[in-house]
């Protein structure tokens, strides 16, 4: 997996710095892939950070990809849902969404979906290992749709494809560096990785981008990833943007499979 060096995210760009608009900040969360002890920890030290903080106009942003991998697709979902009954909160589809959603009605796709997290989605919901074992591919899907509240189903439906904030703009995957922001197609918003990683021209914005693992954030001149590999690592990651500076609150798994000590680190510009 790729990697990039903490110390080379303090040091101070030349020339002036990008920034979202005057007296808004914005926390950016990485893929949570059903990490509900991280999610968990991370909403609180964001809440403690931001009652802490001066008085701002303030929007989290969750990157995408809430669900698979990890044990607790079911209880992330019903988490962010809860969250944005008391607070701004935005969410953008991720392509484990996208392929959750589509498993409902597509038998390929459901099986794609089973290979790449989605095992663990179904069983974070009241079904027994034991009964799952035994259902065929069609009974599974016939099963998702008791299993699964339409609560759930239209709640990610409506998850956005972009968000746009001053200088940055926030997506799942990436943008496909050929077009302009505005002509970008779902498909690459939740797909796209090798030819916009590989793009050595400037951007319209800084892309805030999730998707792509890193073992620690990944902060570039026109892009900032920040998948830190909540499922694999024991990282989740938010970005904290407010004006021109930029900060990092990290929960941290300390013992990984689910049952360390979750810490919190901090670092990043001063406000």
């Amino acid at each position: 997996m790729l990697k990039s060096l903490r110390t080379l995210l303090r040091k101070a760009p030349a020339g002036p710095r990008p920034a979202v608009p005057h007296g808004t900040r914005f926390y950016a969360i990485g893929d949570v892939h059903g990490c509900d002890r991280l999610f968990d920890a991370l909403i609180k030290a964001i809440e403690e950070d931001d009652t802490a903080s001066r008085k701002a106009d303030t929007t989290m942003v969750l990157l995408g990809d809430l669900v698979d991998r990890g044990p607790g697709s079911a209880q992330v979902i019903a988490r962010a849902r809860e969250w944005g009954k008391q607070r701004k909160v935005r969410y953008l589809a991720g392509n484990h969404e996208e392929m959750f959603l589509e498993s409902f009605h597509d038998l390929g796709v459901l099986r794609h979906f089973l290979k790449h997290g989605g095992r663990e989605t179904i069983l974070s919901y009241p079904i027994k290992k034991s009964e799952y074992n035994k259902l065929e591919l069609n009974e599974l899907q016939d099963r998702l749709h008791d299993l699964v509240p339409q609560e759930d189903r239209d709640f990610l439906a409506g998850f956005e494809e972009m968000i746009l904030a001053g200088d940055y703009a926030f997506v799942h995957a990436c943008i496909d560096p050929r077009r302009a922001l505005d002509d970008q197609s779902r498909k690459d918003l939740l797909w796209i990785r090798e030819r916009f990683l590989m793009h050595d021209a400037p951007f319209e914005k800084v892309i805030v981008h999730g998707h792509t693992i890193f073992e620690d954030v990944d902060a570039q001149d026109d892009r900032i990833g920040i998948d830190t590999g909540a499922f694999r690592y024991g990282r989740l990651t938010a970005l904290v943007l407010e004006g021109e500076t930029r900060r990092y609150i990290q929960a941290i798994e300390r013992s990984g499979k689910g049952k360390g000590a979750i810490e919190i680190e901090k670092w990043g510009d001063t406000p």
